[in-house]
């Protein structure tokens, strides 16, 4: 059994080093049905970071009167907390805003000159709240509408569910497309993979003719062109590794200036579920190529 594995191997070799480019060709072709499914995958983790970013974001501000005592503050902020609805609530003096706006302006020399002209504290100390889950953020904002408060001097309720609508809509249509262009790639991954060994086949025909004649195996005969398939599968994802790591430093730099305060790392992600993602990926890939490869044995291996 032992030899009989040895000489399928060294048949399946001799028939990828006898057709180079047909074999260049088929990984050519697997290769980059598997760019298609690692760049889907990739557009699916940034925007579910995208999405969990915006979710932090969502918040809903009002902004209180200069004069408002600590507790007719304090009063505010228990009310609001009670709410079923509310998360956290968080307030944020006039020191602290001017702080936070000095900080998000300090590469702006021209805002900071206003406000040193103006010669005192512009903004207002204010409470921020925030939902306890995104899709309850509408109701939230109606129920902060109702409070009657005079120490509310205004109210900033910006929707970022729109946001989330227009990512999850944006997500939702490269996913469509992406899975077109897959279908596309792995039917001609099919169609490639059953040529190869079709022509494989036609190479070896002599030789299958008297391995039939001096009694070997069905088996035996075909073995070595369904390895074949493996090793064409085996090579795709080697070479999409190979491949895509270094696309994935190029755009790392451009995502932490995108996610700016966020932790996002596509590599690692990569890495982290390198053979979640790879293994199934050459199982996968595996599996087309060596059905393509058993009906193309199936049909044209019966000399």
């Amino acid at each position: 059994m032992f030899l009989s594995l040895i000489r399928i191997i060294k048949f399946s070799l001799q028939d990828i080093s006898r057709n180079v480019w047909l074999t260049i060709a088929t990984v050519t072709i697997l290769v980059l049905a598997l760019l298609s499914v690692n760049t889907l995958l990739t557009v699916d983790v940034l925007s579910r970071h995208a999405i969990d970013a915006v979710k932090e974001k969502i918040d809903i501000s009002l902004y209180l009167k200069a004069d408002a005592s600590e507790e007719q503050v304090t009063s505010l902020k228990t009310e609001i907390s009670q709410m079923s609805k509310v998360k956290q609530v968080m307030y944020t003096s006039k020191a602290d805003a001017l702080r936070s706006f000095r900080e998000t302006n300090a590469d702006n020399p021209e805002v900071l000159a206003a406000l040193r002209e103006l010669g005192r504290n512009p903004l207002s100390p204010s409470l921020i709240i925030v939902p306890n889950n995104v899709e309850e953020a509408p109701q939230l904002i109606n129920e902060v509408k109702q409070i009657d408060s005079d120490i509310i001097e205004s109210r900033d309720f910006t929707d970022n569910t729109l946001i989330l609508d227009k990512i999850n809509d944006i997500t939702k249509k490269i996913s469509e497309v992406g899975l077109f262009i897959i279908c596309i790639f792995l039917f001609t991954s099919m169609l490639v993979a059953y040529n190869s060994i079709k022509v494989a086949i036609y190479t070896h025909r002599r030789e299958i003719e008297i391995m039939r004649l001096v009694g070997a195996s069905n088996s035996f005969i075909y073995l070595p062109f369904v390895l074949s398939a493996v090793i064409y599968a085996f090579l795709s994802v080697m070479l999409i590794i190979i491949l895509f790591y270094p696309f994935l430093g190029i755009l790392q730099p451009y995502l932490e200036v995108f996610f700016m305060d966020y932790n996002i790392n596509i590599i690692d992600y990569f890495l982290n579920n390198f053979i979640i993602i790879f293994g199934l990926q050459f199982l996968v890939v595996s599996i087309i190529s060596v059905l393509s490869s058993w009906l193309a044995i199936r049909r044209y291996a019966k000399v």
